[in-house]
């Protein structure tokens, strides 16, 4: 079916684009949520007027939260929670919480869609981008750490890895001393 879109929609397009998409998402949630219509002869004829509408609304959002984007630029958030020694989450930092900590430290209420990152389930730094509009999409570093510990401290997920080349060489040697083992027991014999 094809749509005229009446307003953004986030990984389709912008107001005024006529897109073709299946026919139940047109049905089901871009028509009874007015953010498009059918793209019939009368709607293409108002596609310029939606269009240039739309890129005045889109200006003036950029100019509102242009100063929130660099606020939310600079932002550190930190997050102390309870992990195994492995650093893994006992659950996980979800977007909600994300929203909640920017609400907080930046005076201003961001939707938890907004958030684009999946949750985060592991001890580190990460940087997490959220979209304000279409065109500002600034990222804030957040830090989760373990709950008793200070937020430089823990952020390196901790990782096994070292331990390993160590049983690795430990392993060479004993089948060195085997095979000498062999050798000196078939001199003797």
């Amino acid at each position: 079916m094809r749509v005229l879109l009446l307003k953004d929609v986030y990984k389709l397009g912008h107001a005024g684009d006529v897109k073709k998409v299946a026919d139940g998402f047109a049905r089901n949630y871009l028509i009874p949520h007015n953010l498009a219509t059918t793209a019939t002869v009368g709607a293409l004829k108002q596609a310029d007027r939606v269009r240039s509408v739309a890129t005045d609304l889109r200006e003036k959002e950029n100019l509102e939260k242009a100063g929130l984007a660099g606020a939310l630029a600079n932002l550190q958030l930190t997050f102390p929670v309870r992990a195994s020694d492995q650093g893994k989450l006992y659950g996980s930092v979800t977007h909600q919480m994300i929203a909640d900590a920017i609400a907080a430290a930046a005076g201003e209420k961001i939707d938890r869609r907004s958030v684009m990152s999946p949750p985060l389930r592991q001890i580190g730094t990460f940087k997490v981008t959220i979209r304000l509009t279409s065109d500002l999409v600034p990222e804030v570093t957040v830090i989760v750490h373990h709950e008793d510990e200070e937020p430089g401290a823990g952020t390196e997920p901790a990782a096994v890895a070292t331990e390993e080349p160590a049983a690795e060489v430990e392993r060479e040697p004993v089948v060195e001393e085997v095979e000498q083992e062999a050798e000196v027991e078939e001199a003797t014999a």
